[in-house]
């Protein structure tokens, strides 16, 4: 049995799954769709082709599908879908998708955004994937599972973050990041591997011992970007750590790959 306080407002249309619960002065739209055991705080706004996932949490002055922050977007009928048992602290906002991507944003299952981050229009993010307080993420930016972003980071429209990449605070990232990667600074620089991320989550000395190897090849100052590729690919053949981040970086992007020495070296 759902628990609505009386000043909130559901609006006819909307969907409201069992045992849910949405606080005072909470609004949800009429295309909204809520899973079973969602729990919404206090002034809360859902508006939009909004999709909740089973077991989600949404805090305080949070905002969800209220129009895209993009001047081509002309009212057309796009989705915000969100995963199962997400935490969304206050003040966050994430805005639908537009035409000019897909129509959807997707937040994948077991996520966390942190007081104050945004996610913008057609965005992607996976599975397991924390935004710390006041990180933005802008349009069209595809984010791996078990990605972590320190606070304040700002990310480019269009970049793609591998899985289990770490960014540190206050990182302006403007390029592509390799899955595992660790980066830093305004610009932002790879400065090497998630290891802690990378124990954390199971993997074996012998398989983050043989990614370190290929990364300090891929990265080298010896050859070209195309041989080092080729070279890493003949060496570490079958290592599934290194055939995904290689898989990553020929898949290409909108942007450049960051690097350690920054923009443009590859």
């Amino acid at each position: 049995m759902a628990n609505i306080h009386p000043t909130a407002i559901i609006s006819d249309g909307a969907v409201i799954g069992n045992d849910v619960s949405v606080g005072a002065y909470s609004i949800v739209g009429p295309e909204v769709v809520l899973g079973d055991n969602v729990w919404i705080g206090t002034h809360v706004v859902l508006d939009g082709h909004t999709e909740i996932g089973a077991g989600t949490k949404i805090y305080p002055f949070a905002s969800l599908g209220s129009p895209p922050q993009d001047l081509s977007y002309k009212g057309e009928p796009t989705r915000i879908v969100v995963g199962r048992n997400v935490i969304i602290r206050e003040q966050v906002t994430i805005n639908p998708g537009t035409a000019k991507g897909h129509l959807l944003t997707t937040i994948g299952d077991n996520c966390y955004l942190m007081v104050a981050s945004h996610v913008a229009h057609d965005c992607q993010l996976g599975n397991n994937v924390i935004l710390s307080n006041n990180v933005m993420v802008g349009g069209h930016v595809k984010v791996g599972d078990h990605v972590i972003m320190g606070g304040g980071c700002g990310i480019h429209q269009f970049v793609r973050i591998g899985d289990h990449a770490f960014l540190s605070g206050m990182s302006a990232v403007g390029d592509d990041i390799i899955p595992f990667g660790n980066v830093h600074g305004n610009r932002a620089r790879l400065v090497g591997l998630n290891l802690v991320g990378l124990k954390r989550r199971g993997f074996d000395r012998e398989q983050i011992h043989t990614l370190r190897k290929a990364y300090r090849y891929l990265f080298s100052d010896e050859g070209t970007h195309r041989e080092r590729m080729e070279d890493v690919a003949n060496m570490f053949g079958g290592e599934p750590l290194v055939e995904h981040l290689l898989d990553f970086i020929r898949a290409g992007g909108e942007r450049a790959l960051c690097t350690p020495w920054g923009v443009g070296h590859l």
